[in-house]
């Protein structure tokens, strides 16, 4: 496998590359893709950027993202860095790329907000990136269950603010 850099996000010129993986995300796990370069702009480069990302290239081969956000937790005493979205092309896999991209989120998670832990999702039907976080020294969170409120909740919730 030839040479893999990482690289930062960190210009607008980037976007139609994150967007590619993550759409390619998005079809390997079966899931209806939104997004798109427009979000990823607001996201991560306006006036409060909600979220970083990673691009994983060989030479100017994309081979994989990883996209995260800042979290706090009061429990662990800390902030901390949520990855919200990883993948590696199918090239790339077995190669250590994965662990690469998470290292490279934690590093500068840690550099930017100080962060001290990080935190994922995995779906129950992915059991090879299960493996991957396994091994990687992930354990699923014990007492706790993810909750969501959807878009028409979210708009609900936000009329009870006046």
């Amino acid at each position: 496998m030839s040479e893999i850099s990482l690289r930062v996000v960190d210009t607008s010129d980037d976007l139609p590359l994150l967007d590619e993986g993550l759409r390619r995300l998005s079809a390997d796990l079966g899931d209806e893709h939104k997004g798109d370069v427009a979000l990823l702009e607001q996201a991560l480069f306006g006036v409060h950027p909600s979220a970083y990302a990673t691009l994983a290239m060989a030479g100017e081969d994309l081979r994989g993202v990883a996209l995260y956000s800042p979290t706090l937790s009061t429990v662990r005493g800390a902030a901390g860095v949520y990855v919200s979205d990883l993948w590696v092309a199918p090239e790339g896999r077995g190669h250590g790329l994965g662990r690469r991209l998470l290292a490279g989120a934690a590093m500068l998670a840690a550099h930017w907000w100080n962060a001290k832990w990080l935190s994922l999702a995995v779906y129950e039907h992915s059991t090879e990136s299960r493996k991957f976080y396994e091994r990687l020294g992930f354990g699923p969170q014990t007492g706790a269950t993810v909750m969501k409120l959807d878009a028409e909740g979210f708009e609900n919730l936000k009329g009870h603010a006046r």
